[in-house]
C-alpha cells in the first residue's frame, strides 16, 4: 500500500460506524433513564430510616414512604405495592424490590431490564 491509498475511513466505513453508534445511542437513551429510576428507588428504600418525619414503623408506613419517595423523584409509572414486598421481622424491615421494564427500540424489537433485589432496612 501507498501512502497515498491510506488517507483515512472509506465512505462505507464512516456510514458503517455511524449505523453502530447511533444504534448504541439510541440503546442507550431507552435504558438510561430505568437505570436512573432503579438508583432512585434504591435509595429512597435504604433510607427510609433516616427520613425526616421518623422511620416508618410498619409495612404500610414503609409504602408510604416509597411510594412519596417516587413522587419526589419523579417516578409516576410504578406502584410501590406492585413492585414491592415488605415484611417486619423482628428490628428490620425485608424488602424485596422486583419489576421489569420494556421499552421499544426498533420496530417489534424491545428491550427489556429486570430489576430484582433485596434488602434490610433498619425498623425503629
Amino acid at each position: 500500500m501507498t501512502a497515498a491509498s491510506q488517507k483515512g475511513i472509506s465512505m462505507l466505513g464512516a456510514l458503517v460506524l455511524l449505523l453502530v453508534l447511533s444504534f448504541a445511542a439510541s440503546t442507550a437513551f431507552r435504558l438510561v433513564p430505568h437505570y436512573l429510576d432503579f438508583h432512585a428507588l434504591q435509595r429512597v428504600i435504604t433510607r427510609a430510616p433516616e427520613a425526616v418525619q421518623g422511620a416508618p414503623a410498619s409495612p404500610a408506613e414503609f409504602y408510604a414512604h416509597v411510594t412519596r419517595g417516587m413522587q419526589v423523584n419523579g417516578i409516576r409509572d410504578l406502584d410501590a405495592r406492585s413492585i414491592l414486598a415488605v415484611r417486619r421481622q423482628d428490628n428490620q424491615f425485608h424488602v424485596h424490590l422486583k419489576y421489569e421494564r420494556r421499552a421499544a427500540l426498533i420496530g417489534n424489537l424491545d428491550v427489556v431490564v429486570h430489576f430484582d433485589r433485596q434488602y434490610r432496612v433498619r425498623a425503629p
